[in-house]
C-alpha cells in the first residue's frame, strides 16, 4: 500500500514493566511482562479505546518483547481484528547480552554513570546497539510498514525510545539531541498524513486514562 493511502499511525507505549519495578535492564532476552500497575494500565487504555471506538479498522502490531505484547493483548479487545501482528523491527533498543537482565546497580557500579544517549555511533550498551542502529532498523520497519500494511491506520504497542525514533523519522528532525521526549506509559502519540508524504503531530503522550492511578509502583518510583 502506497504512503499516501495511510490516514494515520499511532503508537502506544507499552504499560509498567515488571524489569522497571525489579529495577533490571529489561532487552527482549529477560523481559518479563507487566507488572501488576502496568495490567492496570493497559486496562485503563483498553476501556478508553472501546468506549471512543477509534480504533475500531485499525490494524494492531506490537513488538517482541512480552511487555509489549501483554499490552497488545489487553487492548486488542477494542480492535475489529484483534489478531496481534509481531514486529521486531519495533523493539526497544537492545542492550545486547552482556546488559540484557543486568541490575541497574550492578551496572552503575562496572560502566559508571550510564550512556551517553547523544552519542550516535558509541555503544550505548557495552555490546549492544549503537543509537544509530537503532534509529535505522525503527526506521527501516516504519518504511516497510508504509509500504506493505493492508490497513489505512495501525496502532503499534511499542517502547519510549521507539516513539522517539519515530517522532524524529516523520518530522524530519536531528537525530539526537535539540530535545527530549516524556512518554508515560500506555500513552498514546498519533501522527497522520497531511497531503502526499507530510506528516503532522496529532497528540503525544496522551494518558488521560491514567487519572487517579499511581504514576508507578512505589519500589520503581526513583526511576520509573
Amino acid at each position: 500500500m502506497p504512503p499516501d493511502q495511510f490516514r494515520s499511525i499511532l503508537l502506544v507505549r507499552h504499560g509498567e514493566s515488571q524489569v522497571t519495578v525489579n529495577r533490571v535492564i529489561g532487552g527482549f532476552r529477560t523481559c518479563s511482562g507487566l507488572s501488576d500497575l502496568g495490567r492496570a494500565q493497559a486496562e485503563r487504555l483498553r476501556d478508553r479505546l472501546v468506549a471512543s471506538g477509534e480504533v475500531r479498522n485499525s490494524w494492531l502490531i506490537t513488538t517482541q518483547f512480552l511487555r509489549a505484547q501483554q499490552t497488545a493483548q489487553i487492548i486488542s479487545s477494542a480492535f475489529d481484528r484483534p489478531e496481534l501482528v509481531i514486529d521486531e523491527g519495533f523493539g526497544e533498543h537492545d542492550p545486547g547480552p552482556l546488559c540484557d537482565g543486568m541490575s541497574y546497580d550492578e551496572f552503575t557500579s562496572r560502566f559508571g554513570a550510564g550512556p551517553d544517549w547523544d552519542d550516535l555511533h558509541g555503544e550505548v550498551f557495552p555490546g549492544g546497539e549503537t543509537r544509530a542502529a537503532f534509529q535505522l532498523r525503527v526506521g527501516a520497519a516504519l518504511h516497510s510498514l508504509l509500504a506493505s500494511n493492508p490497513s489505512p491506520s495501525v496502532v503499534i504497542a511499542c517502547h519510549a525510545g521507539v516513539v522517539g525514533a519515530v517522532f524524529r523519522e516523520l518530522l524530519g528532525l536531528p537525530s539526537v539531541g535539540g530535545f527530549g521526549l516524556d512518554v508515560r506509559n500506555t500513552s498514546m502519540t498519533e501522527f497522520r498524513l497531511i497531503g502526499v508524504r507530510r506528516w503532522q503531530l496529532v497528540r503525544h503522550n496522551d494518558a488521560a486514562h491514567l487519572h487517579g492511578l499511581p504514576l508507578a509502583t512505589e519500589s520503581a518510583a526513583p526511576s520509573a
